[in-house]
């Protein structure tokens, strides 16, 4: 049985919504009236399905996809009150989608093709940049803006950005911070904001030690030195 999270700020369209796919027997985990709390559910849900209103205050619909783990990616279904036009774009980018009100119709037809084939989507075409970086602090969910966080790094305990103030636990890993964010890999475990960096000392076995605006120091190995090189136009040997 499919598994949905259903977001929307309108608490009306949220429910009725809700009621037309408990109709169709598809299993409602939980409603949430933004992004932040639909960020918490479906890090803790994983639902098989999203259906996501694209236009919410403070944080979009499309925002709260660049805050997602592209590994924990579910199945999304836009819920939208676009134009035909607007709703043709996402049409071409193969991008199911739901035009407020919803009719039952087309629902069914919508869940019809997610119960063939629940794969992964391809979000990249109206994925934002990650702008915030979603953290757990004393039990809350902490958005921290990219550009605040000088650098992070993995360890077993979990992925960790460092700033300023302090260090925070992240649900991203560092793969998806390299490849969402302004974020540069300097080693395995350790990306780095380059506004952050203070200095490069090369060291004599071809690897690097960085240090931050605020006094961090940070390996750079062989693989990346030539990366971080190149990245600020550095090519002497």
């Amino acid at each position: 049985m499919i598994s949905a999270l259903v977001v929307d700020d309108e608490p009306y369209a949220r429910a009725e919504l809700a009621e037309l796919l408990r109709a169709e027997n598809i299993t409602v985990l939980a409603q949430a009236g933004n992004a932040l709390e639909a960020l918490a559910l479906l890090n803790r849900l994983r639902p098989d399905v999203v259906f996501l209103d694209i236009q919410m205050p403070k944080v979009s619909g499309l925002e709260l996809l660049a805050l997602l783990d592209p590994a924990r990616m579910p199945r999304v279904v836009f819920v939208t009150a676009f134009d035909d036009y607007a709703v043709q774009a996402f049409e071409d980018n193969a991008f199911d989608y739901l035009l407020k009100p919803v009719a039952p119709a087309r629902l069914h037809k919508t869940l019809a093709r997610l119960s063939q084939a629940l794969a992964p989507q391809d979000l990249a075409a109206v994925t934002p940049p990650l702008r915030m970086v979603p953290c757990y602090q004393h039990q809350r969910i902490r958005l921290v803006p990219i550009d605040e966080v000088e650098y992070a790094y993995s360890d077993l305990g979990g992925v960790h950005l460092v700033t300023a103030e302090a260090t925070y636990h992240a649900q991203l890993t560092l793969k998806a911070l390299e490849s969402r964010s302004p974020l540069l890999r300097i080693h395995r475990q350790y990306l780095v904001r380059g506004e952050a960096i203070r200095e490069i000392t090369l060291l004599d076995n071809h690897a690097a030690e960085l240090k931050t605006r605020h006094g961090h120091a940070l390996p750079v190995s062989r693989r990346y030195l030539k990366f971080l090189k190149d990245h600020f136009g550095f090519t002497a040997t």
